[in-house]
């Protein structure tokens, strides 16, 4: 199949937004109700429909992107500069659903998703969940908001020095730049951005 074909598959793959329809159609609930930030997300599914619900949300998340991305990489390889579009299309449809005119999430579980779907090429994978744990339990960035710009915006940088300007390297940018691009704008009522490091004693 062309490359094309593998775009829209994961384009419309990841825009089946799991953690708003499962509470929706098995409850009845819509999570981004009351939801401060309105985000049709695993967290907001957790917190409105429990975590049973929530954790099948997240993983049908993480399989829709790595399933595309799986399929085309064994049918088409991994190095030319068009597979880039297809890593970024399951997050890129996850961020701007067609099933909700284009109203999407914030791409961070279908992003770990498509970087599982790279095996066995891990080092995407690795980048990606060092940064997040770096800035979660080293160097604490508070808001979430906050956390997640700088972590996508060091990924993105990091897979582009450590990958190359490749198939991989650039789609990996690519999804930094979706991300990156969901969270920019400041949540109502945020708090300053603060940094903590975990390893400081405390006075």
């Amino acid at each position: 199949m062309p490359y094309w074909f593998y775009i829209a598959l994961g384009y419309l793959s990841g825009s089946v937004l799991y953690s708003y329809y499962l509470p929706l159609w098995l409850k009845g609930l819509d999570v981004t109700e009351g939801a401060p930030d309105g985000n049709p997300g695993a967290f907001n599914c957790i917190h409105k429909a429990g975590w049973p619900m929530g954790l099948a949300a997240l993983a049908c998340d993480v399989l829709k992107g790595a399933i595309p991305v799986f399929l085309a990489a064994r049918a088409l390889g991994m190095h030319r500069w068009a597979f880039a579009l297809v890593v970024a299309a399951p997050v890129a449809g996850h961020a701007w659903s067609v099933f909700r005119r284009f109203q999407g999430g914030k791409a961070i579980a279908v992003s770990f998703g498509v970087t599982l779907g790279l095996w066995p090429m891990w080092r995407p994978f690795a980048i990606l969940a060092a940064c997040y744990l770096f800035f979660s339990l080293v160097v604490r960035l508070e808001p979430h908001r906050f956390r997640s710009v700088v972590t996508y915006l060091c990924f993105g940088a990091a897979s582009l020095i450590w990958l190359g300007a490749g198939g991989v390297g650039l789609g990996c940018l690519l999804t930094a730049a979706i991300v990156v691009s969901r969270h920019h704008r400041p949540e109502p009522e945020e708090e300053q951005p603060t940094v903590r490091f975990a390893l400081r004693k405390q006075e």
